[in-house]
């Protein structure tokens, strides 16, 4: 077997956490797998890196030993990848990262200049798209990494949280609903809508939600942008639902009031996406700890 640099990142995970599920979840690979790398190693040095107890796996007498240059590996290994990516090209290195309209508005301008700021040979290009197009791109393999709403079908992904994207509902400050803090859908659709463009997919997880309770959505009007509506519901033509973090934002440049939405189907996530996250360019796979470890400067506002 020959070791490699993912192998001892990965035995670096399980003494953190003590847990081999967890040290698989934090690679994005399965537990199987984990277990057979572990397995692999300690079978090339003949020896047990870790002992099992009911509070989790411990680190041996020799794997501690192992634990020592492992860390000292790793540390050189990662500083060779951020040192070299200067070198990689005598060109700009660009990067397409494929994100959904809240991903691009609401999130990434926040956390993306630090990393450019870090690493000034490269570029980033934000492709926009809707989140079923952008599944459909990193599955075929047009795209390398993504961000994607929760709600719809990742299971031939590999995927990781990324950041909380609930949906609220906004309406004018004098509306009927604006002694609400929560509600659920089925309550608003009696009043008319103000929404996205028919093609976004935003909209089309909405319309789908009403046929499900048995009701059609009826709009006033329809707008190709979160600040268009704020604005119009502002002026009391009627309700609409955006991404919570979109509506906090706007807040400060509309007057209007707006609702936490009941519901799986609005309490959902972004998610971090590729086909394997192991696999990946080496500058992917960089941005994508940057953005991993930076999802805690997205807690709601």
């Amino acid at each position: 077997m020959r070791l490699e640099v993912f192998d001892l990142e990965l035995v670096l995970q399980i003494a953190k956490t003590g847990s081999l599920t967890q040290a698989a979840q934090q690679a994005a690979i399965s537990l199987q797998a984990a277990s057979e790398r572990l397995k692999k190693i300690e079978q090339q040095f003949d020896i047990k890196l870790f002992s099992r107890h009911s509070s989790g796996m411990q680190l041996t007498f020799a794997g501690e030993s192992f634990l020592e240059y492992a860390q000292e590996i790793v540390q050189r290994s990662h500083s060779l990848q951020q040192h070299m990516l200067q070198f990689s090209s005598q060109q700009k290195q660009q990067l397409c990262l494929w994100c959904n309209s809240s991903a691009q508005s609401e999130y990434l301008p926040k956390i993306l200049p630090e990393y450019l700021l870090q690493n000034p040979q490269l570029q980033i290009e934000l492709q926009e798209a809707e989140s079923t197009d952008i599944v459909t791109a990193l599955t075929q393999g047009t795209a390398q990494l993504g961000l994607v709403s929760s709600f719809f079908n990742t299971e031939h992904l590999q995927t990781l949280e990324f950041a909380e994207d609930p949906l609220v509902l906004i309406c004018p400050m004098q509306h009927p609903l604006a002694h609400n803090t929560q509600i659920n859908l089925a309550d608003a659709l009696h009043f008319a809508f103000i929404g996205l463009k028919q093609y976004h997919s935003l909209q089309q997880s909405i319309e789908r939600q009403a046929q499900q309770l048995g009701y059609g959505i009826e709009y006033r009007l329809r707008l190709p942008s979160f600040s268009a509506i704020a604005q119009v519901v502002a002026d009391g033509v009627g309700v609409a639902i955006l991404p919570q973090r979109a509506a906090q934002q706007l807040q400060s440049l509309y007057p209007f009031h707006y609702i936490h939405l009941q519901g799986a189907w609005a309490n959902r996530k972004l998610l971090l996406a590729c086909r394997h996250f192991d696999e990946l360019p080496v500058a992917y796979q960089h941005l994508s700890e940057f953005l991993m470890e930076k999802r805690a400067l997205l807690a709601p506002i």
